[in-house]
């Protein structure tokens, strides 16, 4: 049962990766951040590294690998958004 837990929890990291992707998507249709907070994505990284450390620590493979899908899509929407903002303060 620990094990099955484990594997949902795992699961449930990545699909909250996953909730970045329209944001990413919709950053990259617009090529505009308006309206997105560097701040909060910024935080939201800097938390899933933490994850990522703790489960590496912890030998904790669901978190980890549930923690880096979530890092990576939520690391485009960030990446996206000071690119754009760097584009478009340039013009």
């Amino acid at each position: 049962m620990k094990e099955i837990i484990a594997v949902l929890f795992g699961l449930g990291l990545v699909v909250n990766g996953l909730l970045f992707v329209p944001q990413a998507i919709a950053l990259w249709r617009k090529k505009s951040a308006e309206g997105v907070s560097l701040v909060t994505f910024g935080g939201f990284n800097l938390l899933q590294l933490v994850g990522i450390v703790h489960g590496i620590y912890q030998q904790d493979r669901s978190l980890t690998l549930g923690m880096i899908a979530s890092f990576v899509c939520c690391g485009a929407v960030t990446s996206q958004a000071i690119l754009y903002r760097v584009r478009n303060s340039a013009k």
